[in-house]
């Protein structure tokens, strides 16, 4: 299997390249414009043809580069139903399945940070875009974010997976690559409340500024636009 984890310094964001071995068809999760061509190299290097291209949610802080991989390659966009972006190709409900070749993902609709958040499970491993971070969860005050909802997802999705079941996040800000549900519901602080209404508490209080790029990215990423549309 290829499976390549890339990083956006500026954003923090992980996107992910993933075949079921060279030569064959890829599929990428939670491209950042800025770092299409790098994108292209790889997929050129590995002698992959990408199929699909999959955003966890409307991102706030970076311009996906869902589109411009679409324009360079024909792939097929998808986010989860609930999404409000204009320019998707398809649209998947909770429990489908995203199928490329071997590779099979399980869409999981995780409101909560925003209400299009959706993670996929992959054998071993989920895709958490900003829902389950690595010691940390997705903040919940704006994009029509709800701490209840974010509670429900952490507690009666994500964590009921196997506890050796591999979490890969959007983002990380301290150099960490992975986790795993059990690492995360022993030690992650946000995770160890006894209620919904204490959840709600911590996520409610945070007072975080926005994001820098928000008022930029939101709209963008909604219609579709590239950097030199902007």
């Amino acid at each position: 299997m290829v499976f390549e984890q890339l990083f956006d310094t500026k954003s923090s964001t992980y996107t992910y390249i993933i075949s079921s071995g060279k030569g064959r068809e890829a599929l990428i999760i939670d491209p950042v414009i800025e770092h299409t061509d790098e994108y292209i190299k790889v997929l050129k290097n590995l002698e992959l043809k990408l199929v699909k291209v999959i955003d966890t949610h409307i991102h706030a802080d970076h311009i996906t580069g869902l589109n411009e991989l679409n324009k360079r390659t024909n792939c097929i966009r998808i986010m989860g139903e609930k999404s409000k972006s204009e320019v998707v190709d398809v649209r998947l409900k909770d429990n489908e399945k995203i199928k490329v070749e071997s590779i099979e993902l399980e869409t999981i609709y995780t409101p909560g940070h925003t209400d299009c958040s959706y993670s996929y499970l992959m054998n071993d491993r989920v895709f958490t875009g900003d829902t389950l971070l690595i010691n940390g969860t997705g903040r919940t005050d704006f994009q029509n974010g709800s701490s209840y909802d974010a509670y429900d997802s952490l507690f009666n999705k994500l964590l009921k997976l196997p506890e050796k079941t591999l979490v890969f996040p959007a983002h990380d800000y301290n150099g960490k690559k992975n986790s795993t549900i059990e690492n995360e519901k022993n030690n992650n602080p946000r995770l160890q409340v006894s209620s919904k209404e204490e959840y709600a508490e911590i996520m409610d209080n945070l007072n975080l500024a926005n994001p820098k790029m928000m008022d930029v990215a939101v709209p963008a990423n909604l219609k579709g636009l590239t950097l030199n549309q902007i």
